[in-house]
């Protein structure tokens, strides 16, 4: 098995995807956004870095960070801290927008190469949360949509809470679901506050 901090290293250098993003609305280069580090003990696995995290090359970088931290109960320090909380996307780089200026999915290669080796190589993290569709159908294995995943969120404890994405988009979604917020969220905060112990 590979050490973290070499995979980290190995990351950081890949390209499978330029030709790929070349071709999007943006034609970026790749440039994975590498999130972690020996003894974490949060997992957030993601969809894919935004444009901003690809700038700043730091994960939910954005609007939807400020709100995945509230719902976390956690700092901007602790939040960044790689050697607490783990942040492995199911892409590692900004996949680009399309023509109508849409978020295209993370591309499945990214997975495929390099999601086995890291997890691995991460170990026993105590918590682990699983946000967004895409996350949710690769880690639970789950067939249902956001809505019907993140409402069973009780079938998944102790160990891990599927969460939908914090994007303000979703902003109606958690009006529609106020049980989120007045259910989910103070036991998320309750079971991350024992993990970071």
């Amino acid at each position: 098995m590979e050490p973290l901090p070499e995979l980290a290293d190995h990351l950081r250098a890949c390209r499978l995807c330029a030709p790929r993003f070349a071709t999007t609305r943006t034609q970026h280069a790749p440039r994975p956004v590498v999130w972690f580090a020996p003894g974490a003990r949060l997992l957030i696995a993601s969809q894919a870095p935004g444009l901003r995290a690809h700038q700043s090359q730091k994960p939910f970088d954005d609007a939807s960070g400020i709100r995945l931290r509230d719902w976390l109960g956690l700092d901007e320090a602790t939040f960044w801290d790689r050697s607490k909380v783990a942040i492995i996307p199911m892409a590692f780089c900004f996949p680009g927008y399309d023509a109508a200026g849409s978020d295209l999915p993370p591309p499945p290669i990214c997975r495929a190469t390099w999601h086995d080796r890291l997890f691995a190589a991460l170990g026993d993290v105590q918590l682990r949360l699983y946000i967004g569709g895409y996350a949710h159908r690769y880690h639970l294995g789950v067939k249902t949509g956001v809505t019907e995943t993140v409402r069973g969120w009780r079938d998944h404890l102790p160990g891990a809470i599927p969460l939908p994405h914090p994007s303000w988009r979703n902003t109606a979604w958690l009006k529609r679901n106020p049980w989120f917020e007045a259910e989910l969220l103070p036991v998320l905060r309750s079971r991350v506050r024992e993990a970071m112990t």
